[in-house]
């Protein structure tokens, strides 16, 4: 098991959360934690960037999908960044490489 270390920056377009080790259902909190501090405004993107991930669960998947919904009420974008093969093969059988704009690794 490979702790979870989320890091942020902001860039022009606004916030990048860097997501790296197992985000599982013991650590998925930490996420949407994290997303809920952030203060998203219209216009902006928030990147999750997931290049460092290692494992996601449907626990990870519910904190992608509330992050979401999150930059939704605020007007913003969400882009899922650095996506992982295994993680990507999940996303697509579920749908939601519909619903998320993804950029895979």
């Amino acid at each position: 098991m490979t702790p979870l270390n989320i890091t942020e920056r902001i860039i022009a377009t606004g916030p990048v959360l860097e997501v790296a080790g197992d985000l599982d259902h013991a650590h998925a909190g930490a996420l949407r934690q994290r997303v809920e501090s952030l203060t998203l405004r219209p216009g902006q993107r928030l990147v999750i960037d997931l290049t460092g991930l290692t494992f996601c669960d449907s626990s990870g998947i519910t904190a992608f999908l509330a992050a979401r919904q999150q930059a939704v009420a605020a007007g913003a974008d969400i882009v899922l960044s650095g996506v992982p093969v295994n993680t990507l093969r999940v996303l697509t059988m579920v749908g939601l490489d519909q619903v998320f704009t993804i950029n895979p690794a």
